[in-house]
């Protein structure tokens, strides 16, 4: 982790002691890390998002069938949730309903960048927070005392693992590419559908890659963060947060709105379903206009403000019903509840997800949280490729309304995304976009409460304010 600069005060000493972590390496994003350790563990933090994309300005005035190429390069590592909820937003206001084999042909390719991306998360972001790999790049630089206490045995497993799922990515890439056209930023998804009509040849290509995958996931990925349980037992324990998810949901199974990932929302400690209208976004301590807060998306506007006292970050503060909610696999696992995988299983002694109970709400039980949901859509993904039709048509034409809106609410891997579009006069006039970072990764409200990421580092131990190494493993936990 670069850029780690502590105040010059001893290990352990009752002051408080500001940690400047800038940038936050090994994310997919960019960020700022400002925290206050006193006796030992975070007693305050700030997150900084310093890059402003402007994806809302550059709508403007386009025609709407643009947006789902546009949007993909928000994120070059999960382009296909962009093009995902951008069609999903051009469906609902143009008023098309997909065929099934549009619906399968969608989620094949949304399936495997889900995969790739949680592959890569754990391996090539995170797991270097638990395995020591050789002393050369890309596994140095590291902290002089990283906190790494596998045995030699399963150290050398993780490397070897680190090693291969390069190869599982590149292949997870090919099976985009398969239906998709090309990774990144994909062709394929359109509204109305998807432009490629699957054949029996391309189908069987994804099969054949798609069974190395699975096999990677199943029997080396979701073990492996069961065996990091043991030395790691500790990290079951930290990182609470403020024990509110949201899931707008993913993969639809049928034209009726249900989902292999359920819709819901959890606040504090009980269930609501899902309310768009609930949503609004906050500004007072982002860089934008005093005058665009607390609005729903719908109502959103986006205006820049670099210059504000007080502001912090270029990321604006989504709440629902006025409370900052985490999103992501652990949010998507509560809601959902599946059984648990064998291993999990095995390890954990419980056979639903609920029944981790309050350690899912830690560092560690969100990496469970994504290895098990890894499995379900790896089990999910081989019933979809039994049901697509070779040949059968996957797009629906529609044409450009005069005036119209639209909704688009799904999952990145990261978390839950939202894309909104207003037609006039057969252009956009407006788009905003409430990406999977921003639910987690954002500064304070106009309330002054913190964002989840800020708030689930509060407690976090820092024994060696030189070697803060929790402060990463609990940013990195989340993938922002």
């Amino acid at each position: 982790m670069a850029g780690c600069k502590p105040q010059a005060e001893p290990a352990g000493s009752n002051k408080k002691i500001k940690i400047h972590i800038d940038p936050v390496t090994r994310i997919e994003g960019h960020l700022k890390a400002e925290v206050e350790v006193k006796g030992g563990v975070v007693v305050d933090a700030r997150l900084t998002g310093g890059m402003y994309r402007g994806f809302e300005q550059i709508l403007n005035g386009r025609d709407p069938r643009d947006a789902t190429q546009i949007t993909q390069r928000i994120c070059g590592v999960c382009p296909t949730a962009h093009a995902t909820a951008s069609a999903l937003a051009l469906d609902d206001a143009f008023g098309v309903e997909l065929t099934d084999n549009g619906r399968i042909a969608r989620n094949l390719i949304l399936g495997a960048n889900f995969i790739q991306s949680h592959i890569l998360h754990f391996y090539h972001l995170a797991a270097l927070d638990y395995v020591n790999g050789p002393d050369t790049a890309p596994f140095i630089p590291r902290y002089k005392n990283n906190d790494v206490r596998l045995p030699a045995d399963i150290n050398k497993v993780g490397v070897d693992q680190y090693l291969e799922a390069l190869e599982m990515r590149k292949i997870c890439h090919e099976m985009v590419a398969l239906l998709g056209g090309k990774m990144p930023h994909v062709q394929g998804i359109v509204v109305g559908g998807s432009t490629e009509i699957p054949t029996r040849e391309a189908l069987n290509k994804y099969a054949e890659r798609f069974k190395r995958v699975k096999d990677f996931v199943m029997e080396k990925y979701v073990p492996l963060i069961y065996l990091l349980a043991g030395p790691y037992g500790d990290l079951l324990k930290t990182g609470v947060g403020h024990k509110n998810l949201v899931s707008w949901g993913v993969f639809p199974t049928d034209n009726k709105g249900n989902t292999l990932l359920k819709p819901g929302v959890y606040t504090d400690g009980k269930d609501y379903d899902v309310d768009p209208a609930m949503i609004k976004e906050f500004v007072k301590y982002s860089w934008f206009e005093d005058s665009t807060t607390g609005l729903n998306p719908t109502k959103g506007q986006t205006r820049p403000d670099p210059y504000k006292d007080g502001a912090y970050s270029f990321i604006k503060a989504p709440r629902y019903n006025g409370k900052p909610h985490e999103a992501g696999p652990l949010a998507r696992m509560w809601a959902t509840n599946p059984d648990l995988s064998k291993a999990g299983q095995t390890a954990l002694g419980v056979q639903k997800f609920r029944d981790i109970g309050a350690a899912g709400f830690s560092i560690l039980g969100r990496h469970v949280a994504r290895a098990e949901e890894t499995a379900l859509v790896c089990m999910a993904v081989e019933e979809w490729l039994s049901q697509a039709q070779p040949g059968k048509e996957t797009f629906v034409p529609a044409e450009i309304p005069k005036n119209a809106e639209g909704l688009g609410m799904t999952e990145a891997p990261r978390g839950a995304l939202l894309h909104y579009v207003d037609i006039k006069d057969s252009v956009i006039s407006n788009y905003q976009i409430t990406s999977a970072t921003i639910w987690n990764a954002n500064p304070r409200d106009d309330m002054g409460v913190r964002g989840p990421i800020e708030e689930s580092l509060i407690g976090v131990p820092v024994p060696d304010i030189e070697n803060p190494v929790n402060v990463g493993r609990l940013i990195r936990a989340y993938d922002p």
